[in-house]
């Protein structure tokens, strides 16, 4: 008889949302299923609850961060809720310092600001975004860390000041802060590793999406960080794609819509609402896109309960991280009920049951 392969102390789990929307589904149900889906984390006892931002992507609703979070924090008790990320060259440093100062006064302690410099869009509706209304600078992305530092400023009870002609004015997010969101540095490079690293703050390298170069950012911020007195040690995290089902079988067959949409995504098609699992089933890849698919299938972890909890505690101990964020990346079956998500949140539950 073989022994099972032991596996690394569990770490905890967070969850990262794209709020994504299916064929079958409006926004307004997709929001729906956002809410249960994160009640589930919530009451699993899951540590971090984070919601992306992106825009003018049919099966993407995830366009507002802070909105979604204020929602979110509502319909939860105790779990972190936070942008994952906010991509601040989008964004006025100062509306975003409010936002989420606002935020944390109405849950105090609950809040992380994650914090990205990428568009989060296409090239003409980022262009909208940063310069289409004339409220954000032309070159906001050059200057990310003077706007990252802002936002730090502001929403501490300090606040920055400002010197003018008349005088000196000082800008605080909200009048009397007593609590600040936690900001975390978001990145695919290691260009928010050293930035991190450089202002003492924590930082996530999106494994999720990127797949490369996740030991090398990891290792250069902490070889480089600067402890500050709010963040004395490195803090980071792993994120990882995942789809936990019963047996093998289901988990592969439910991970195929989303493998579809981010195939579409990668290869430059027109990108629609997320298919279900059996549109997936009835339109295969083209044979050109197989080799990509396998790519990206290759960094997720789908499985049975046991096979995911062995993987992610694996990844954990190879990138020296207490915390994984998953994104849950299930699909859903025809007759699935519109305002939910089981398949997502089987994956959460069918996880942390397997990693007690």
């Amino acid at each position: 008889m073989s022994a099972t392969p032991s596996r690394p102390p569990a770490p905890a789990l967070s969850v990262l949302d794209l709020v994504p929307v299916r064929s079958d589904q409006g926004s307004t149900q997709a929001l729906r299923a956002t809410e249960a889906l994160a009640a589930t984390a919530d009451a699993l006892g899951y540590r971090r609850y984070w919601l992306a931002e992106h825009h003018n992507m049919p099966s993407v609703a995830a366009t507002n961060p802070p909105v979604l979070a204020a929602m979110v924090a509502g319909a939860t008790e105790r779990i972190r809720v936070g942008s994952g990320g906010v991509m601040l060259p989008n964004h006025a440093p100062l509306v975003v310092a409010e936002q989420f100062a606002l935020l944390e006064a109405a849950f105090p302690g609950r809040i992380d600001l994650g914090i990205g410099r990428a568009p989060g869009t296409d090239p003409v509706t980022s262009w909208a975004l940063r310069s289409g209304g004339g409220g954000v600078e032309a070159d906001a992305v050059e200057r990310f860390p003077d706007h990252v530092d802002a936002v730090l400023a502001m929403m501490s009870p300090q606040g920055v000041p400002l010197r003018l002609a008349e005088g000196e004015h000082v800008l605080r997010a909200t009048p009397r802060a007593t609590s600040v969101p936690t900001v975390w540095l978001l990145g695919s490079s290691d260009y928010s590793a050293r930035l991190a690293a450089s202002r003492g703050l924590p930082y996530v390298f999106a494994h999720h999406f990127s797949g490369r170069g996740t030991a090398q950012a990891l290792a250069l911020y902490r070889e480089t960080y600067r402890p500050s007195p709010e963040h004395p040690l490195p803090r980071t995290f792993l994120t990882v794609n995942a789809v936990v089902a019963p047996t093998a079988e289901e988990a592969r067959a439910l991970a195929l819509p989303n493998l579809h949409a981010m195939v579409a995504l990668r290869t430059g098609q027109p990108l629609r609402a997320q298919p279900l699992v059996e549109e997936a089933e009835a339109a295969p890849l083209a044979p050109q896109h197989e080799a990509l698919a396998q790519e990206m299938l290759g960094r997720w972890v789908v499985g049975a309960p046991e096979e995911a909890a062995r993987t992610i505690a694996r990844l954990a101990d190879t990138f020296g991280v207490e915390e994984v964020m998953v994104h849950p990346v299930a699909g859903a079956t025809a007759g699935t009920p519109a305002d939910r998500a089981p398949a997502r949140e089987e994956t959460l539950r069918l996880l942390a049951e397997a990693l007690r």
